[in-house]
């Protein structure tokens, strides 16, 4: 008859379970835990059945015992054997396993893009090494099937290290696609160095010039995205790169698809979403009589003068590598080679920048900026934002210079102490801008109030009486009155907004690297300051309301 089993238990109430191998069966009690949480794992009870080679047991009843954890014993195998007994077990009754009998726990953890699956150990249930195939048990418990680095998990079990045991391939996104331009705008401006590197300021390459046919730009198209596949087996889905619309514009078209060329020889025209050329004119005698004034709808490259009393208007770019007498130039940039003899006649005005070599008697306007070589004498300056007097002398001596944010020059005035005013701070454009919508607003409101009053004093007189030149007069002047109330509306919000444009403006400075002379007044941010006395390498700028002089 065979031996009758003695009783051993493994675990305990500390441990969260309890196992209890009898003659009767094998039984489990699983304790309610305070905080909610179990303190082992469902692999780490089947790991101690089968330690006791219990294999008929019920894993449906083994699962749904830890789950409920009710503290009752629950009956889940009649037969049992005994593992080898190790030195220290009493042989009378057995001692109960203590942590060196036990497995430590396998923890897997998921990581939240589920793209990695780590395994740790935890000693606090049990010391022995677990096998390969209790990771394996406990990676497949949670559901990580794809990526498994074998190697890994050998070397990890031998080490009780925590280690990477599965990586997902991430999905490659698509790329978006781009347009490669075939030219470089960036030497737009920058004068020539010569092979002695000397700057030649005559030549600043102020056209970016194709020719008809010339590639422009080709477009990169997008790519599909390759989806991944996270360690749960799912595939992880892959975006898609966006595409881009050729910037095709004016005089420019599309060959197979990706390939922007010009369709006429011209200037190369980048607003950043569309390319386009415009027309060159070329005018080899300069603008005088022979020529006429010039209006054009493209740029336009003078080799030589503009002569007194005519005018060269152009949509695009004006380059002029003579002077320009007494006559008036409009562009887009408008770069003059020999300087301007204004004659208080000269007006020059630019929708970016404008640079010459000298300035004498005339009257300029940029939005941007404004580049003087050599030196401005008794002329009026406006730039937007900067004006700089750059090169050689860098003087501003007499008329009146206005910029939005900076005035550089090496002297400003001179020893005789004309008086030159220069101002910084408030956008010369804007405010006159400004000061045009406050006169023609107040004309507005005068005139329709004209209107009202003659509107109503006709109203109280029986108009059917009048001749029909009268009553269509007063139909006329009845009409009048809306269009004009429209316009008083515009110019209200453009009021508004020019004025928050003005309050924004309060970052003027003024650098002097030579010298500032006695009779210069200056205006920063609104605040005033005249100079007495000479200064020296100075800057100028606005603190606590007042115009303070700084090292240069």
């Amino acid at each position: 008859m065979e031996e009758e089993k003695r009783i051993r238990t493994v675990g305990g109430k500390d441990a969260g379970y309890l196992f209890e191998f009898t003659p009767d069966g094998v039984f489990l009690t699983v304790y309610p835990s305070s905080e909610g949480e179990l303190q082992f794992e469902l692999s780490d009870m089947r790991q101690i059945l089968q330690d006791y080679s219990v294999l008929d047991y019920d894993i449906t009843l083994l699962s749904r015992v830890v789950r409920e954890a009710s503290g009752d014993a629950v009956k889940l195998s009649d037969t049992f054997t005994e593992p080898p007994r190790s030195s220290g077990d009493d042989e009378e009754g057995g001692a109960p396993p203590g942590l060196d009998d036990l497995f430590a726990r396998v923890i897997v953890e998921v990581s939240k893009d589920r793209m990695k699956a780590t395994v740790r150990f935890d000693t606090s249930s049990g010391t022995r090494i677990p096998t390969m195939q209790m990771v394996m048990d406990a990676l497949e418990e949670k559901r990580v099937s794809f990526g498994m680095d074998h190697a890994a998990i050998e070397e990890g079990v031998k080490s009780m290290l925590p280690f990477v045991a599965a990586n997902g391939i991430p999905p490659v996104h698509g790329e978006n696609a781009r347009i490669e331009r075939r030219f470089d705008l960036g030497v737009k401006g920058r004068p020539v160095v010569t092979e002695y590197d000397r700057v030649d300021y005559k030549n600043l390459n102020l056209f970016v010039l194709a020719k008809r046919n010339d590639v422009l730009a080709v477009r990169v198209p997008q790519t599909q995205g390759t989806p991944g596949r996270n360690v749960y087996g799912d595939e992880v889905p892959a975006r898609n790169g966006r595409p881009i619309p050729m910037p095709t514009g004016k005089n420019t078209k599309v060959i197979g698809e990706n390939e922007l060329v010009a369709t006429i020889d011209g200037q190369i025209i980048d607003n950043k979403t569309t390319i386009g050329i415009d027309p060159h004119l070329v005018m080899k005698n300069g603008v005088n009589v022979g020529t006429g004034s010039i209006d054009f709808n493209g740029s336009v490259e003078i080799k030589g003068n503009v002569e007194q009393g005519f005018t060269v208007k152009a949509t695009g770019d004006i380059e002029i590598s003579g002077m320009v007498n007494g006559a008036t130039v409009e562009g887009r940039n408008v770069f003059i080679g020999g300087g301007i003899n204004g004659m208080n006649r000269a007006r020059i005005q630019a929708k970016e920048d404008i640079r010459a070599a000298f300035v004498e008697s005339a009257n300029m306007s940029a939005n941007r900026d404004i580049y003087i070589v050599d030196v401005s004498l008794h002329s009026h300056l406006r730039a937007g934002k900067k004006i700089i007097l750059e090169g050689k002398k860098g003087q501003f001596t007499g008329g009146i210079a206005e910029a939005g944010e900076e005035i550089r020059a090496s002297s400003l005035g001179n020893n005789a102490n004309i008086i030159t005013r220069v101002s910084v701070g408030v956008d010369p454009n804007v405010q006159s801008q400004y000061k045009e919508a406050c006169t023609r607003y107040k004309e507005s409101k005068k005139r329709l109030q004209q209107i009202t009053q003659t509107l109503n004093t006709l109203s109280k007189i029986d108009i059917s009486k009048l001749p029909e030149e009268r009553i269509a007069q007063i139909n006329a002047l009845t009409r009048s009155q809306f269009p004009l109330a429209g316009q008083i509306r515009k110019d209200e919000m453009l009021i508004k907004k020019l004025e928050q444009n003005l309050a924004e403006m309060k970052h003027g400075r003024i650098f002097v690297s030579d010298t500032l002379y006695a009779g210069t007044r200056v205006s920063i941010n609104s605040v005033q300051r005249h100079f007495y006395s000479d200064a020296k390498h100075c800057s100028l700028t606005v603190e606590n309301d007042a115009v303070v002089i700084g090292p240069y």
